[in-house]
């Protein structure tokens, strides 16, 4: 029996619905949904297959999945709001803004250090439990006790859960209200924008739209070991590398499966538990590049420049590979292109498959996210539908290396 695919995409786009629908014959995927606004417009929009674990219960319209670290894209769009309300500076000390930030050597870190990952703060020592998180002081002074683990702005390394948890507090701070991240994005972005996307599930939400994260098993990663680069896989497998000590407080980070409990869905984890629809990250996106969020022009054209490579050079200390960042945000780089050749895109990807990025050259905002977690730093899904959008429909490059 063929998997049901829903939604519409506009006349010229037809390529893209083709491989949406060839992930599922050809490429295993249970469940998922891709969107793609142009210029304002919205010109894709489609689900299909399962959002369970048994393929009984069909992927709706409404139905929404966890992103992981595409996340991370939605999160930095509130600091962008609040950087073009005036709120922060860029080049300015965090610590001017959050004095407690400064102790054990971080007085000099600004803003851009810590938004593009050359801070030195991918971890955090002193433990915590899930339900820590909810005590957003408690985790404020677990970040503003942390060494940084290199001389900041001379390396940079993927803060791969951590800088959710540093721009939710810089937020706090600047806020006239004190809200954190996912309280802010919430009521200037989401509500005003109608975006359905979620940084920690707010009291009384629907848990049955909810999409099941199928987990990767030992012998699923055995066999896929060639999808990553070799120093990036050497460095996730040794345990005490920063790489993994990166993804192990709380410790239920490293369970995939994790993501799929009400404790881990309610706080707030803006670097990696965003839950929503990839339409509305696509539109999020796409609000970022005609105006209707409210970003001023000198805050996108910052999104669209990869910030200043450290004094170390481009190859990040955690994943051990060449890396462009911008404010928050991945760059395209030879490796790992997207976006236009212009190269003025800015998105992040998402653990096990997801991707969302806008791309000012060509007026886009994308994004796709199965349940079913895939393989390497990018996933072949993904990249099949991104090189129907942007070699077949709109005449660019392939998007694969």
């Amino acid at each position: 029996m063929a998997t049901i695919i829903q939604g519409a995409v506009a006349e010229g786009y037809g390529p893209v619905a083709d491989a949406f629908r060839r992930n599922f014959a050809e490429r295993g995927e249970i469940g998922a949904a891709c969107a793609v606004y142009r210029d304002g417009r919205k010109v894709v929009d489609l689900w299909g297959g399962y959002r369970d674990g048994v393929k009984r219960l069909p992927w709706q319209e409404d139905t929404v999945v966890v992103m992981y670290s595409t996340t991370k894209g939605v999160s930095s769009l509130a600091l962008a709001l609040a950087h073009s309300r005036g709120l922060l500076d860029y080049d300015e000390r965090v610590a001017t803004y959050w004095p407690q930030f400064g102790w054990r050597g971080k007085g000099e870190i600004t803003v851009r250090q810590l938004l593009s990952h050359q801070a030195g703060l991918p971890i955090i020592d002193i433990p915590l439990t899930v339900a820590d998180l909810g005590d957003l002081d408690l985790v404020a002074s677990a970040l503003a006790l942390q060494r940084p683990l290199w001389p900041p702005g001379t390396r940079h390394g993927y803060h791969t859960i951590t800088l959710g948890w540093y721009e939710s507090e810089l937020l706090r701070r600047v806020d006239p209200a004190g809200r954190s991240l996912g309280r802010y994005f919430a009521d200037e972005i989401a509500g005003p924008l109608g975006l359905d996307f979620f940084i920690g599930l707010p009291a009384g939400f629907d848990l049955d739209r909810r999409a099941t994260i199928h987990g990767r098993g030992g012998l699923q990663m055995m066999l896929h070991l060639r999808d990553y680069p070799t120093p990036t896989l050497l460095a996730m497998m040794r345990p005490a590398s920063p790489a993994r000590r990166s993804l192990s407080n709380p410790p239920e980070l490293l369970v995939d499966t994790a993501f799929n409990t009400d404790e881990m869905l309610r706080v707030e984890i803006p670097a990696g538990n965003g839950i929503g629809t990839p339409r509305a990250v696509a539109s999020a996106y796409d609000a970022a590049l005609t105006g209707r969020l409210g970003l001023t022009g000198a805050t996108l054209e910052a999104l669209t420049q990869p910030v200043r490579p450290p004094s170390g050079g481009p190859v990040d200390v955690l994943l051990r590979t060449p890396i462009s960042f911008s404010l928050g945000y991945l760059k395209p780089t030879p490796g790992a292109p997207f976006g236009s050749a212009a190269g003025t895109a800015f998105g992040t990807p998402g653990n096990g498959g997801s991707f969302g990025f806008a791309d000012p050259d060509t007026g886009i905002g994308y994004c796709y996210a199965p349940n079913r977690l895939g393989f390497g730093l990018l996933d072949r899904r993904e990249i099949a539908i991104r090189n129907a959008l942007y070699r077949e429909v709109l005449g660019e490059r392939s998007q694969t290396p």
